[in-house]
């Protein structure tokens, strides 16, 4: 057989360090997917839907930190890719998306299953790009790593099947790739004018992102040196909260602790490497950003000062010209408000709860927590899942919590465990599951036993979709359409070869826990949990809390005063 355009594709892939393809066969594929077949270098990693497909990449993608790579057929093969490729792109994944594409000749005649790709994954990825002739592929490959790669995110070449399966050019010649992506110092007058700043401000606090995660030394030592206390955002949790005694939690909807109080309180806040959506919790005054992209600052919350470059590369020019602070009166203040925030408001949750029925949801996800791997990595879907995951996980340097942080996609638990343990297959991984979220990709769990992965998938299963119920009340609305019928996932999953454990009695639930975190392949929790755990955020607005008091009044004026009494004894703890 003749050297075809795709025997191209799956060199340039192995040259760039690729080692497994993420996707779902079909007709405009098959060129690529033979090319894999006879390779001998690449694993084709089958998946049962596009968008998990992708979802896997980003996990892979994240944990290692190397481009990964997600194959999707024309038409609804794109489509259905998509929506995995745009949360990797928003979550800054390097993930090359090879989307395939009806003939060439056919394209612009409304061609069975035609579609737009480069239209389609234009929002999606840094490069889209068509691969029209043969002789194009090897550059533009490359050019969509180097995107990829270079500027962390998705990347797109769309390739028409004939093109794929006809003759190759000529071996492409090896070719360096970039390995990692830019690092900007910052400008000496920014970094004096800020060290101005901070010398003169009495009370300085910090608040960080994902952006630390290779500044953790650098901004701890910031913060000993400023005696100032440490919030984080969710995606900076992993880098920011273990070991760190300067350490005061979270802000915004999944937020504890006094995060929300000490940037409100600060004369001036240190906004690093975080594009933190929520404004409503950021302080409008006296803040400065300092992140690598100049086109994420200000445009949170108003700035006195920005500073494009790398968070590591600006403290260590910083410290030197700064004078220490010995007032740890701030600080202290705010260690003590965020340790009576915790004892009293989420460890109030998991305190005699081991009788409770429906089983209460922090319960669970303490128990993970305790019970997990020191070096395990999380999945969490999107909703309640996410808050239980903020509040209840313990970080520790080696553990890994990943989500849709920034898309806020459903579903994407269970996908982003596949790549998470095909990339690493010694770490425990597990996967905090909805049951929403299961619900829509739940043919996900025949990928996880097609490839005997040990993935261990706990789903907290209330029935409802938690959060939206939740977003309901707030804005004034009693809970419409949220909740659905009772569904054995357990037995959905032994049909399926799991082993699995059904909880709805707390006595059991420990026990259940411990045997489903050890066993030896893939394995299924399903707790049955209360739809009334309320995730309630650090600060809560009037507007808010008149919303929810509207929504429980219209709730009684239905007569449905034993579901308001329900809730109201569910969340007493809070008070």
């Amino acid at each position: 057989m003749s050297r075809t355009v795709a025997d191209d594709l799956v060199e340039v892939l192995v040259q760039a360090g690729v080692t497994r393809v993420y996707g779902l066969v079909g007709d405009s594929l098959n060129a690529f997917s033979d090319a894999v077949r006879r390779s001998g270098t690449l694993e084709w990693v089958h998946v049962h839907h596009e968008e998990a497909a992708a979802f896997a990449a980003s996990a892979d993608a994240q944990l290692t930190g190397r481009l990964a790579v997600c194959a999707g057929s024309c038409g609804p093969g794109n489509t259905h890719l998509l929506q995995g490729v745009m949360d990797a792109h928003r979550s800054g994944a390097p993930v090359l998306a090879l989307a395939s594409h009806i003939i060439s000749t056919q394209i612009g005649t409304s061609f069975f299953q035609e579609t737009k790709p480069e239209a389609l994954f234009a929002q999606a990825s840094h490069y889209c790009e068509l691969v029209s002739q043969p002789a194009q592929l090897a550059r533009s490959a490359r050019l969509a790593i180097q995107n990829a790669v270079g500027k962390g995110g998705a990347a797109v070449l769309v390739l028409p099947g004939d093109v794929l399966g006809a003759d190759s050019p000529g071996r492409p010649p090896a070719s360096a790739l970039v390995a990692a992506r830019p690092k900007p110092v910052p400008d000496e007058a920014a970094v004096a004018e800020l060290a101005e700043r901070i010398n003169a401000a009495g009370k300085v606090a910090i608040f960080g992102g994902i952006g630390c995660a290779e500044s953790r030394q650098e901004v701890l030592q910031l913060a000993a040196w400023l005696e100032a206390p440490v919030g984080h955002s969710l995606r900076g949790k992993d880098v920011l909260q273990y070991d760190n005694p300067y350490d005061v939690g979270m802000t915004g909807l999944l937020g504890y602790g006094a995060c929300y109080k000490a940037l409100h309180e600060a004369d001036l806040v240190l906004l690093l490497g975080t594009d933190f959506p929520y404004t409503d919790f950021l302080p409008t005054r006296d803040n400065v950003q300092i992140d690598i992209d100049p086109a994420r600052l200000g445009r949170r919350a108003p700035i006195i000062q920005g500073i494009a470059a790398d968070v590591g590369h600006t403290i260590r020019a910083l410290l030197p010209l700064l004078r220490e602070k010995k007032d740890r009166s701030f600080l202290d203040e705010m260690l003590r408000e965020h340790e009576h925030a915790i004892s009293n408001g989420l460890a109030a949750y998991t305190r005699d709860v081991d009788h409770l029925v429906p089983i209460h949801p922090e319960y669970v996800a303490a128990l993970v927590d305790e019970l997990a791997a020191e070096d395990a990595s999380f999945t969490a879907d999107t909703g309640m899942c996410c808050a239980w995951a903020a509040r209840y996980l313990t970080p520790n340097g080696r553990r890994r919590l990943l989500g849709s942080f920034v898309h806020g996609s459903m579903a994407n638990a269970l996908p982003m465990a596949i790549g998470a343990q095909i990339a690493q297959p010694g770490r425990q991984v597990v996967s905090l599951s909805g049951d929403g979220g299961l619900a829509m990709l739940m043919g996900e769990l025949l990928t996880v036993k097609t490839h005997r992965l040990p993935v261990k998938v706990v789903v907290f299963n209330n029935s409802s979709l938690a959060m939206v119920r939740l977003e309901m009340m707030v804005a004034g609305d009693p809970p419409f359409e949220t909740d659905h019928d009772m569904v054995d996932y357990a037995a959905i999953a032994a049909g399926a070869g799991f082993h699995t454990r059904r909880v709805t009695e707390p006595g059991d639930l420990r026990e259940a826990v411990g045997q489903v975190l050890a066993h030896d392949g893939p394995a299924l929790l399903d707790v049955v949990t209360t739809a009334d755990a309320l995730e309630v955020p650090s600060h809560l607005t009037l507007e808010e809390a008149r919303g929810f008091a509207l929504s429980m009044g219209k709730i009684v004026l239905k007569g449905g005063v034993g579901e308001a009494w329900k809730l109201a004894r569910t969340n007493v703890r809070n008070l």
